[in-house]
């Protein structure tokens, strides 16, 4: 069945989007320290390899059909591709930038989408306020960020991989509202992304020569539990599931939050001074998502 969809935010989208963001705030930081631990694409295979299986799990315990004919394989292939790319981009790019530096071009994937995805549903076309607001997000970004530019390193190659990881974000974000993957249920569609990635992941990290014999510390457990178990299956799960009900424009401009929540929590957990600069960009960015989410108005 078609699931009902919205053309506005509405308290429950807002608060799993709140959820997200702040799961996904920690996750660059996470992956950025494991690296230290782990290879970057082992540490991705193992994470996405096992978020397959826990999906597959759970879709077998709730009677979700995976494997049906359905006409979405093409698509649904195509998703899981965008997907693999974007992943390997973010993980190969924290191996050569920060993580604050990698999470502002990251979240430039709402402008992606913000872009293209009018061209194929006219439904999602912004009207000049609500870029308006996605400029605002942006630029509070880049303000709350900015010492991240300013570091003296060599960090070019990480900064272009998390900018193309961005794009290729943006553009599954695309394929999935213009192919019709939302009517998928929202399991079967991550499905696809995370197997995909499972069956790439592995043999890219042999290919380039990556080290299997890691120590399984109990940071690196923890770790790879919490990328997988609470980032790649539940906040993704509930991804898929608010893209099939909630305009995508939408939806991706609220991801701003995610690299300001990443600063309060290494100010929470790592004693960082939560700034002046950082409370007015938090201000620029509710100032935006509000833009962004105003109902249209009635002709």
């Amino acid at each position: 069945m078609q699931p009902q969809r919205k053309d506005h935010l509405d308290g429950l989208a807002v608060g799993l989007l709140l959820v997200c963001c702040v799961l996904w705030g920690g996750q660059q930081v996470l992956v950025k320290a494991t690296i230290a631990h782990m290879p970057p694409v082992l540490q991705g295979a193992l994470r996405f390899v096992a978020a397959t299986l826990l999906l597959m799990g759970w879709c077998r315990w709730r009677g979700i059909a995976l494997f049906g004919r359905d006409g979405s394989l093409k698509a649904g292939l195509a998703a899981g591709l965008l997907f693999f790319g974007e992943f390997v981009c973010l993980y190969l790019g924290l191996v050569h930038t920060t993580a604050s530096r990698a999470t502002v071009f990251l979240y430039t994937s709402p402008f992606w989408v913000a872009l293209l995805l009018p061209w194929w549903v006219p439904s999602e076309r912004l009207r000049p306020a609500q870029w308006t607001g996605l400029a605002f997000a942006f630029v509070a970004v880049a303000f709350a960020l900015r010492e991240g530019f300013g570091t003296g390193l060599d960090t070019w190659r990480g900064d272009l991989l998390s900018l193309l990881a961005a794009l290729l974000w943006g553009l599954t974000t695309v394929l999935i509202r213009a192919t019709g993957l939302t009517r998928l249920a929202p399991e079967k569609l991550l499905f696809y992304q995370l197997a995909v990635c499972a069956l790439l992941f592995p043999p890219l990290s042999l290919a380039m020569g990556e080290r299997w014999d890691v120590q399984f510390t109990p940071f690196v457990v923890t770790s790879l539990l919490l990328q997988t178990v609470v980032g790649a299956f539940a906040s993704y799960l509930a991804w898929m599931w608010l893209l099939g009900r909630y305009p995508a424009t939408r939806l991706s401009a609220f991801i701003f939050l995610t690299p300001l929540c990443a600063l309060v929590f290494g100010a929470l957990a790592l004693h960082e001074l939560l700034t002046p600069s950082l409370l007015g960009a938090m201000a620029l960015v509710a100032a935006g998502i509000w833009l962004v989410n105003r109902a249209p108005l009635r002709r």
